[in-house]
């Protein structure tokens, strides 16, 4: 299952980041968003969701969410 599948206010942890792009897998990273991190879906809006990771809350598009396995 991916990010942009979880459900609202669950709190899921990392399996993997799958994606090719070097850069998407960086900024992902500078987010705290790898393997093992917790991740919580705050909502999820038209084409993007609200997620809380460690002390933070980052609006992310679909693409980066798909690429996010939990």
């Amino acid at each position: 299952m991916t990010l942009k599948e979880a459900l609202e206010g669950k709190e899921y942890t990392i399996k993997q980041i799958d994606t090719d792009d070097e850069e998407m897998d960086a900024f992902l990273f500078s987010l705290g968003c790898y393997a093992g991190e917790t991740v919580t879906v705050v909502s999820h809006l038209k084409g993007s969701c609200i997620v809380s990771i460690k002390d933070g809350r980052y609006n992310i598009d679909n693409a980066l969410a798909s690429a996010i396995v939990i």
